[in-house]
């Protein structure tokens, strides 16, 4: 509810001018420190292009057809990736939530291989898959799987079982029970694990993408590192955020579509 006094429809306008303010804060802070090259002794903004240069580098890059390549073929490698844990990650979220022995079979070598990193798996998948293609697609559906699967073993658990001991009771079928009451009761959690499994794959496909590629973003954030070309650096970085950003408030944005009971009083 909005504060006494204050328009309903006036407070998310005044938050989204608050939020503009502090990247212009920060891009501000930015060019102050790289144009005094300022040195904290263990922080330096000596070689750290200002705002401008990385303006005029992005400039370049948006009108090179490079750009377009770039993009598409990160996007599809991420989608691909992510694609598959979605439904996978979904499915063992649901027999573990849902059945012990399932949760006996599954979850113990989930969460062996759960801490290792993505970079460790870029060895084994360049030998197990044929092409470069399958093992970054393969990195990036490892980085998105266990965010999903523990997040949906969370929303499910986490139903309250005078729910389903209710729709038992009343004739419910099993199959009944988990569309009507387990999984919309599970669905924040759900969407929870969803965003956070997008923004991994973007993590896990970067990483890939610096060691193998010729057409990828993160390739050509690392290829911009070896030239020394420092403003395009960055300029790769924020198209890396903007990409991972869009995508996670596209997913978001459709969690509280078709969640309308879990949408906030307040718009954000």
């Amino acid at each position: 509810m909005a504060a006494p006094g204050r328009s309903p429809d006036r407070l998310p306008v005044m938050r989204w001018l608050v939020r503009g303010f502090s990247i212009l804060g920060c891009i501000a802070l930015w060019q102050l420190a790289s144009s005094l090259h300022l040195n904290l002794g263990v922080v330096t903004f000596r070689n750290v292009p200002p705002p401008t240069e990385v303006a005029e580098s992005a400039i370049v890059l948006l009108r090179s057809p490079k750009l377009m390549a770039h993009v598409g073929s990160s996007l599809w490698r991420v989608f691909a990736g992510y694609g598959a844990a979605v439904v996978i990650g979904v499915v063992f979220g649901f027999a573990i939530g849902c059945s012990r022995a399932a949760s006996d079979l599954l979850l113990p070598p989930l969460e062996l291989l759960r801490p290792i990193p993505a970079v460790a798996w870029i060895p084994l998948s360049i030998l197990v898959f044929p092409s470069s293609e399958l093992s970054m697609i393969f990195i990036t559906f490892i980085g998105a799987l266990f965010p999903i699967i523990l997040n949906t073993v969370h929303g499910v658990t986490n139903i309250d079982r005078r729910l389903v001991a209710s729709a038992r009771s009343l004739g419910g079928r099993p199959a009944a029970i988990l569309r009507e009451v387990v999984l919309p009761g599970a669905a924040p959690s759900i969407v929870t694990g969803l965003a956070i499994g997008m923004g991994t794959s973007w993590f896990c496909l970067v990483t890939a993408e610096m060691i193998s590629g010729q057409f990828r973003i993160g390739y050509y954030t690392w290829e911009a590192y070896t030239l020394q070309n420092y403003a395009d650096i960055i300029v790769g970085m924020l198209v890396i955020g903007l990409l991972g950003m869009g995508s996670s408030w596209l997913l978001t944005a459709l969690g509280q579509y078709l969640m309308p009971w879990r949408r906030p009083a307040v718009a954000r």
